[in-house]
């Protein structure tokens, strides 16, 4: 525990939303379970939370492909983000990430590389009063590869103007901490700040 660190020779700062800003994956999972077993299916909470920091389409993909499923991808997506929105309101921020984030707002360009929604993300960032914090916000939404691949991690940088080995990411999902380190970016467990 105690203070989360950035070393002197980084020059930019990636975040992850879900679980890493915000203390949301409670609602996550509520909202995971809601679609699924609404949409006829088994529900396997191991499978789904092995799978934070994936698009929502994504891991319902992988569902259907590993547990034999059929469910329709956008519609078991479109309830899970429907459901997550309509119970969100009482996310709370994750201190000691949050305080990395505000201590080296103006100091750092900073972005959020979130697997989540851009309504989603944006909205969870409001209620904990941090959305004006970031230069840049990437999202399942965006084009780009969703974890484990590195890309939206290699477009946060690009897009930050920082080289990926001078970036630090806070992720608190080991799909996203592979991808940190598979492109040389630091990458920083925030588990083990909580």
């Amino acid at each position: 525990m105690g203070m989360i660190i950035v070393p002197e020779y980084i020059k930019g700062l990636i975040f992850d939303c879900d679980g890493t800003l915000v203390d949301s994956m409670p609602m996550h999972m509520k909202a995971w379970e809601h679609a699924i077993t609404s949409a006829g299916a088994p529900w396997h909470y191991d499978f789904i939370f092995s799978r934070k920091g994936m698009s929502s389409k994504g891991v319902v993909d992988l569902y259907n492909k590993e547990l034999g499923t059929s469910l329709d991808i956008e519609t078991v997506s479109k309830i899970k983000q429907s459901f997550f929105r309509q119970h969100h309101s009482g996310t709370k921020p994750i201190d000691a990430v949050v305080d990395v984030a505000r201590r080296y707002h103006g100091v750092l360009p900073m972005a959020v590389a979130s697997g989540g929604s851009r309504e989603n993300v944006n909205s969870q960032l409001e209620v904990i009063g941090i959305r004006n914090l970031f230069d840049v916000i990437l999202t399942a939404d965006d084009d780009v590869e969703p974890k484990p691949s590195p890309q939206i991690f290699l477009e946060a940088a690009k897009r930050i103007g920082v080289s990926p080995e001078l970036c630090q990411v806070f992720e608190d999902g080991d799909l996203g901490l592979e991808a940190a380190h598979r492109i040389g970016m630091l990458a920083t467990d925030i588990r083990i700040f909580q």
